[in-house]
């Protein structure tokens, strides 16, 4: 998957990904990570998330990488922030109330970037890429995040061939085969949620499982 297939979705405004609510196994199970108070929490592919207005509002400074210069800009417009432009190396931050979006290449962060970070909320991550680049999303992650950095991750499980992605099928075993080597994992939830996904219903999906699970990297 290219970088040009996400910055076209966001050109044509095909965001069926964003979520206008708070997610709510993100208020559930977030207490779970016990985040210190100003701590910096990481959101990887952020997207426009109201997810990160919420984190902000728990105390922490929230760190957001996104590939499309329109979520960067929609998420402050739509938020009623001007905010401070920083411009280097690989990404254009893009600073207001404690919350830090850099817009520019996963891949292209570096340990540096992530020093200060204790936390990640991954949501709409990980499953938003094909099983040819997930590994090397987990390994890169494993890379550049302090050691006991602690990850909130949800993932979805359907028939892989019933629905194109994304978002794309993640199993437990997948999260164990990418994570278990450099993290412990504690499955907090797996709930059927195929009831309450009808545009995945409409798509042919027969079966879909939502799972939340905390890592901590070793």
């Amino acid at each position: 998957m290219k970088k040009e297939f996400w910055l076209e979705r966001w050109e044509r405004s095909e965001i069926g990904f964003h979520q206008e609510e708070v997610n709510p196994y993100l208020r559930r199970f977030w207490p779970e990570l016990k985040v210190a108070r100003g701590g910096e929490v990481f959101v990887p592919l952020c997207g426009k998330s109201e997810d990160m207005v919420w984190l902000r509002r728990q105390g922490s400074f929230v760190l957001g990488v996104e590939l499309s210069p329109i979520a960067v800009k929609d998420f402050f417009r739509e938020q009623g922030k001007s905010p401070e432009h920083v411009s280097g190396g690989n990404f254009d931050s893009f600073i207001a109330d404690g919350i830090c979006l850099s817009c520019g290449d996963f891949f292209d962060l570096r340990r540096r970037d992530m020093a200060k970070v204790g936390a990640v909320y991954d949501r709409a991550s990980l499953v938003a890429l094909p099983p040819e680049m997930r590994e090397r999303y987990a390994r890169h992650q494993v890379d550049i995040l302090p050691s006991g950095t602690q990850i909130l991750l949800v993932t979805f499980d359907y028939p892989q061939a019933e629905m194109q992605g994304p978002p794309f099928a993640v199993s437990g075993a997948e999260v164990d085969a990418l994570y278990g080597k450099y993290a412990g994992i504690r499955l907090l939830a797996q709930e059927d949620v195929l009831a309450q996904n009808p545009r995945f219903r409409q798509r042919g999906v027969t079966r879909m499982q939502e799972s939340i699970f905390l890592l901590t990297l070793r």
